[in-house]
């Protein structure tokens, strides 16, 4: 039986990366990343909002008490990671900004909660606050 996310990772693909409902209007993108343990790919399907040349995805998991794994897997690796964004699959840097790590995450995470109405919702679940990835493709 198919995930959430694997029937969302089939409809980005078969429609060049455009999602309808929820997600109509918004950039959304396919994060892939090795499992740090397991070293088994991973594929997100997260929402991304525009910052210049970057996309800022948030690793708040819809207000869960702790961080989702795929953004301790993108911290685990080094060098460029695989993106699908639209119908192409790219390779982008990334790094992941943390408040009172990064001078600049409550910028970003602005940014972020600005794009995506629901996380005003998510902050009311948790008091943690949620880390901010900041992808750059390389094309």
């Amino acid at each position: 039986m198919a995930s959430f996310n694997d029937t969302v990772i089939d409809t980005f693909r078969a429609n060049d990366g455009v999602l309808g409902g929820h997600w109509e209007g918004k950039t959304t993108l396919l994060l892939h990343t090795p499992g740090r343990k397991s070293g088994k790919n991973f594929v997100n399907p997260l929402v991304a909002a525009p910052d210049g040349d970057s996309y800022l995805l948030c690793g708040s998991a819809g207000g869960a008490p702790g961080d989702p794994q795929w953004v301790a897997n993108l911290e685990a690796v080094d060098g460029p990671v695989t993106i699908e964004l639209g119908a192409d699959t790219l390779q982008a840097n990334h790094r992941v900004a943390r408040p009172g790590r990064d001078a600049d995450w409550e910028r970003l995470y602005g940014l972020w909660r600005a794009y995506w109405p629901d996380a005003a919702d998510y902050e009311t679940k948790t008091d943690r606050k949620f880390p901010i990835a900041v992808i750059t493709p390389l094309r």
